[in-house]
This record gives structure tokens, C-alpha cells and sequence, in this order.
């Protein structure tokens, strides 16, 4: 029972609490075509190398509101930016690792179909990871309020985590 526990709990503490919530889908584009004031939310990039990093475009006025399932110090948000300039802060934001390759634009859409909002995710170098796209972005509706939670994939974290200790062994 005891080991059942742990189990839980430790599969809880990594990849977190589910949210509540209907879940949102995502569909890629090429150019955001609405026109308005967007609040940029830029997560992540704690570290020059932090590859759990990814900026979300949030419509102002549209009765939606993105929150991260994070801490304060994990995200930071700007308010009142055209498409153009937060496109532009965003692709800043997210280009900054060394291994950045490309990014990729996508709408984030309702259980209608309707555009609430936009992400724009780095794509590395597929030879440091194995893949081009190292994280998981999951968006939640409930109550206007959208739950973002994000996390690096299970596969990518291993890699990182056996890149760190062979740095902390000398190898």
C-alpha cells in the first residue's frame, strides 16, 4: 500500500495535478488574421538553456483569460500589444536557446471552433533531442477562464536529467 502511495503521489508531483476543465485543440496558421490588442504571456526562459519555454497570445476583450498553472516567477505578462508587436516579442522571447531551429504559430480554438487565443512553441534541432518539438502545452476551459499548464515531455526531461549528472560526474 505503502509503495502504491509513493507511486501516486510521485507521478502527481511530476507531471502535476489534471485540470479541470474542457479540454482545447490547437490547429497550425500562418499569420494571425485578427485584428485587436493582445496580452502576451511569455513562459518559461527562466535560463539560458530552458527549453520549456513558449509564448501565448491572448485577444484582449474577448471574455477569455489565459492563466498558467504555474508560479508568478514562471511567466511574465504584457498587456496591450497590436498581433505584430507581440508576434515580434514572442518570436524574441522563444528564439534564445542555442539550439532553437524554427518556430511554429498555431490557433488555439473552443469546443466551437472558434480562435481564443494563439501560441507560438520553439522547435529545436531534432539531433540534440531526437525531435523537433520538446514540450506539452495543455489548455483547459472553465468558467472564461483558459488553464495552461506546460511541461516538457516525459522523454526529453529523461534526456535532460541524464545530461545534467553526467556534467555533475565529470563525464
Amino acid at each position: 500500500m505503502r509503495t502504491l502511495m509513493l507511486t501516486v503521489l510521485s507521478l502527481v508531483l511530476f507531471y502535476g495535478l489534471p485540470a479541470a476543465g474542457s479540454s482545447l485543440t490547437t490547429e497550425e496558421v500562418k499569420v494571425i488574421d485578427v485584428p485587436g490588442t493582445f496580452s502576451l504571456i511569455l513562459y518559461g526562459g527562466r535560463y539560458f538553456s530552458d527549453v520549456e519555454t513558449v509564448a501565448i497570445l491572448d485577444l484582449e476583450g474577448d471574455g477569455y483569460v489565459f492563466e498558467p498553472y504555474a508560479p508568478e516567477f514562471d511567466y511574465r505578462i504584457k498587456k496591450g500589444l497590436s498581433a505584430k508587436e507581440a508576434l515580434r516579442d514572442a518570436e524574441a522571447f522563444i528564439s534564445r536557446h542555442h539550439l532553437f531551429s524554427h518556430s511554429q504559430l498555431v490557433k488555439i480554438l473552443d469546443g466551437k471552433g472558434s480562435t481564443v487565443g494563439y501560441e507560438l512553441r520553439p522547435l529545436y534541432r531534432p539531433h540534440a533531442f531526437g525531435d523537433f518539438d520538446l514540450i506539452d502545452v495543455d489548455y483547459r476551459l472553465k468558467d472564461g477562464r483558459i488553464k495552461v499548464t506546460v511541461n516538457v515531455k516525459p522523454q526529453v526531461e529523461r534526456q535532460l536529467y541524464d545530461r545534467d549528472m553526467s556534467i555533475d560526474r565529470g563525464d
